[in-house]
Formats: structure tokens, sequence, C-alpha cells
């Protein structure tokens, strides 16, 4: 009996060619490389990116100094080896002017996902993922789950994980915590879930 073991299944590098070649040769084609392993992020549904443009125009309206950046490929984790697309990250509005597709986290204020109707939204977006912003020091890490109604603001990054996680359901007020400084009300979240 041959017993696998986690590895890496290629290096960075290779990811981001083929990254890029996949995102040339298959129109909306996005991969991920968290903890070693490639990923496939599902292309969003309707209710998905009216909640992207929802918070967007939040932040604009509140934040005006900063953008809300949809889709922007981030290198995450401890030695910046995982490459990982949040649904929108908020940072400065000319944060990565000339990075290329992969860039540097130390600008960016927060991570959001939006949660998928795929399989592994549990292991991808509520376990992955914010362990790897939690390791690249992301301060703000902003799940809105649709499957369970709620929104989870994960804070305080120690390089392991998110020391300060409060979960609410839609409908209530969201404050996410400095350095965003912004309040959501979230009751307009119920319209746009299943």
């Amino acid at each position: 009996m041959t017993v696998m073991t986690d590895r890496q299944q290629m290096t960075t590098e290779e990811f981001e060619n083929l990254a890029r070649i996949g995102a040339r040769e298959v129109k909306g084609l996005r991969l991920e490389f968290i903890d070693g392993k490639l990923g496939v992020k599902a292309m969003p549904d309707g209710d998905h990116g009216r909640i992207v443009q929802w918070l967007l125009r939040i932040c604009l309206q509140s934040r005006p100094e900063l953008f809300l950046h949809p889709g922007q490929g981030v290198k995450v984790e401890e030695y910046r080896t995982g490459r990982a697309i949040p649904d929108a990250v908020l940072a400065p509005a000319d944060a990565f002017v000339g990075q290329g597709d992969w860039v540097a986290p130390e600008s960016i204020l927060m991570a959001v996902e939006v949660t998928s109707w795929d399989s592994d939204t549990t292991r991808r977006d509520r376990q992955e993922k914010p362990r790897a912003y939690a390791e690249t020091g992301i301060p703000v890490y902003l799940l809105v789950d649709r499957a369970k109604g709620e929104i989870s603001v994960h804070s305080e990054p120690n390089g392991v994980r998110y020391v300060t996680v409060r979960t609410l359901a839609f409908g209530q007020d969201v404050e996410l915590p400095d350095p965003v400084g912004i309040t959501l009300q979230t009751e307009v979240l119920k319209d746009w879930t299943r």
C-alpha cells in the first residue's frame, strides 16, 4: 500500500506559468495555489458579483482614498509562495501599479471572499484562505458567507491565524476594525442569497 504525503504539487514559478497559460487559453479560468496545492476558483454568479459591487460602493463612499480591487492576484502565506485570488482587496488606488499578475500584500488592508456554491467552499474560504491571509499579515479578512447567511470579520493576524473572529447574521450592522474603519449595513445581503 502506498501512502501519499502532503507535498507541494509544483513550484510557485511553475504555477504562475500554468495560471498565465490557463487564463489565456480558457476564458474565465482562475487558478489559485495555496498550501502547495493547485485549486480552481469558481466563476462568480450574478448575486456574488452584486455583493462585490455593493461592497465596492460602500468602500468608495466611506474611504475615497482607497479602492476595492476585484479579482486581484495576491502573493500569500508565510513565505509568499502561495497565490490567491480574493474576490476583492481593499488598498490604495495605485497600490498595485507595475506589479504584474501577483501583487505584494503589504498595502492590502482587507481581503474579501464571497462564498460560492461549489463543493470546496468550506475548505477554501473558511479554512485555507483565512490562514493564508493571516500568515501574510493582511489586517482584515471579510467573509460574506451566503450559505450561512452571515458575515465573519477576521482581524488581528498573528502570523499563524486571526486572533479575533466576529460573526454576525445578515441584517446586523458589521463594523470593520481599523485599519479599515467602515460599518456595513447588511440587511440587503438577504436579497442576494438563495
